[in-house]
């Protein structure tokens, strides 16, 4: 089973997807936000094709670590997950500076200002998925 992670947008939701092995974090797609129930359509699509166990949602905080008004949109988003899809696990996860540290990936590739901006969402979503799978190695080889 693989871990979803998901940066939630206004506009668009950045999709990424673990590989079987919950090591590497691979972007999927960008979802331009319609509607709700199409939303939800597509991510429960991503699912099944998928296979995912467990959703990551970027917790977007403040930097002071304070819960603003986008963070608690994130809660709300995170609730909405647990309801319609039960058997699937919801992990809020701290997704500070994900974006600029996405947008300085795809600087180092070279990539023009107008790609970016259509791929920018997935990479943040791959960066927090990474992150993720990344501190749960960690816990695990700690032997906590």
């Amino acid at each position: 089973m693989r871990v979803m992670a998901l940066d939630l947008g206004s506009r668009t939701i950045g999709v990424a997807v673990s590989d079987v092995t919950g090591i590497i974090a691979n972007g999927v797609e960008t979802i331009h936000r319609t509607s709700p129930e199409r939303d939800f359509s597509r991510l429960a699509a991503l699912i099944r094709e998928y296979e995912v166990a467990e959703i990551v949602l970027g917790y977007p905080k403040n930097m002071n670590g304070t819960i603003g008004e986008r963070a608690k949109l994130s809660e709300a988003f995170a609730e909405e997950l647990r309801t319609r899809f039960s058997a699937v696990s919801v992990t809020l996860w701290d997704e500070r500076l994900s974006t600029v540290a996405a947008e300085r990936v795809l600087l180092d590739a070279d990539l023009r200002r107008k790609k970016r901006r259509k791929v920018i969402d997935m990479m943040a979503a791959v960066v927090i998925l990474q992150n993720y799978l990344d501190s749960r190695s960690r816990v695990r080889g700690s032997g906590i």
